[in-house]
C-alpha cells in the first residue's frame, strides 16, 4: 500500500514538472541554453587610423624649434590601439523604447603620430648645453574615456549604436612647451556591430575628439577603425 502511494506521488510529481516545461514553452519563457544568454556586456579591442587636427611641429619638446633648421616634427596622422568595456545599462530605455539599449562604455586608447628624426630639446645648440645630437621624438598621445552608448536593434545580430557625448581625459606626450601634458575634453562616435557566431562581435566606428587643449597645443582628432568584443 505505501509502495504504491509512493509511486502514485513519483508519477503525479513528474507529471506536474512535464506541465509546466510545456506551459513554459508554449509561452515563450523557457529557459534559454547558456550559449543563447546574453547580457549585452562586452569587452573590446579596438585599432584603426588616427588623426590630429593640428600637427605640434614647431615647439621645444617636438623638434626644438627647429632652431637648427633640420627640420619639424609635424605629423598629424598614425594609428591608435585601444581596449575597454561596455556595461548594459538597460535593454529597453528603461521601457520607454523597446529594442534601445544604453550600455556604459570604459575604454582607454594610444595614439602615435608619425614622427620624425629631429632636434630636440637636449640637442646640443637648441639650450646652449652641449648633450647630445638628433634623435627620433616620437609623438603620442592617450585617452581614458567614459561614453554612454545608444545601441539600437537590441536581440537581432547586427546592432548599430551612436555615443551622443562621452567624456575624455588625455596625456599628451612629449609635453607642451609650458610642459603641460594634461587635458580634458569630450568626444562623439557612432558605429556597429555584428555578431559572428555565440557572443564573438565585429564592429566598425568612428569618433571625434574634442579637447578643451589645456596643455597650450591643440589637441583634437579624429579616429576610425574596426574592433573585435567577446560577450559576457
Amino acid at each position: 500500500m505505501t509502495q504504491g502511494w509512493t509511486r502514485s506521488r513519483n508519477i503525479g510529481v513528474w507529471c506536474a514538472a512535464v506541465a509546466i516545461a510545456a506551459g513554459l514553452a508554449v509561452c515563450g519563457v523557457l529557459p534559454a541554453s547558456a550559449d543563447d544568454i546574453t547580457t549585452g556586456n562586452r569587452v573590446f579591442f579596438r585599432g584603426g587610423f588616427a588623426a590630429l587636427n593640428s600637427n605640434r611641429a614647431g615647439e621645444l619638446f617636438t623638434d626644438g624649434h627647429n632652431a637648427l633648421g633640420v627640420g619639424t616634427n609635424g605629423g598629424n596622422t598614425g594609428y591608435y590601439v585601444g581596449a575597454g568595456t561596455d556595461l548594459m545599462l538597460t535593454h529597453d530605455m528603461w521601457g520607454m523604447l523597446k529594442e534601445v539599449a544604453i550600455v556604459g562604455e570604459i575604454g582607454v586608447e594610444f595614439k602615435r603620430w608619425n614622427s620624425s628624426t629631429v632636434a630636440n630639446s637636449d640637442t646640443t645648440g637648441v639650450t646652449g648645453v652641449s648633450n647630445g645630437g638628433l634623435s627620433k621624438v616620437q609623438m603620442t598621445m592617450l585617452t581614458v574615456n567614459v561614453a554612454p552608448k545608444v545601441k539600437f536593434m537590441q536581440g537581432s545580430d547586427f546592432q548599430p549604436w551612436i555615443i551622443p557625448v562621452g567624456l575624455d581625459f588625455h596625456v599628451i606626450s612629449p609635453t607642451s612647451n609650458q610642459t603641460n601634458y594634461l587635458d580634458i575634453g569630450v568626444q562623439f562616435g557612432t558605429g556597429a556591430e555584428y555578431r559572428i557566431w555565440k557572443q564573438f562581435w565585429l564592429g566598425v566606428d568612428g569618433r571625434y575628439h574634442l579637447a578643451s587643449n589645456q596643455t597650450n597645443t591643440v589637441n583634437n582628432y579624429g579616429t576610425v577603425g574596426a574592433y573585435v568584443a567577446i560577450g559576457f
